[in-house]
């Protein structure tokens, strides 16, 4: 079941990808699994289409589902593989930081740097 807080300072587009991005890392959510659709999810839980489209191009955008055109969206593959991917980079770069003695703020300023845009 999907709740979305309309009290909450996050945004209702936010909440409902966080929603979503939780239950494909959980695996509560199969790989192939077709979500609902963009305007049938917004009727059931009262937002405007464009919040729900927001949230499912988000979702997207970091590959954990994927567009069909009119089949509709689903939740691919490659997100899992991506996020494993990128876990046990996180892993081996947090043991090569600490064994050379970077504390941890430090590491975290190194990986900002890397990741902002050229």
């Amino acid at each position: 079941m999907i709740v979305v807080d309309a009290a909450s300072t996050v945004p209702p587009y936010e909440q409902l990808r966080a929603h979503f991005a939780t239950r494909i890392r959980e695996h509560t959510l199969a790989v192939g699994e077709r979500l609902p659709t963009i305007r049938s999810l917004a009727a059931e839980l009262g937002l405007a289409v464009n919040t729900v489209a927001r949230a499912y191009r988000e979702l997207e955008d970091a590959g954990l589902i994927e567009t069909r055109g009119r089949a509709g969206s689903f939740v691919s593959a490659a997100g899992s593989q991506a996020l494993e991917r990128v876990r046990r980079a996180a892993a081996d770069y947090a043991a090569v930081a600490s064994a050379a003695g970077l504390p941890p703020a430090e590491a975290l300023k190194i990986v900002e740097v890397a990741l902002r845009p050229l």
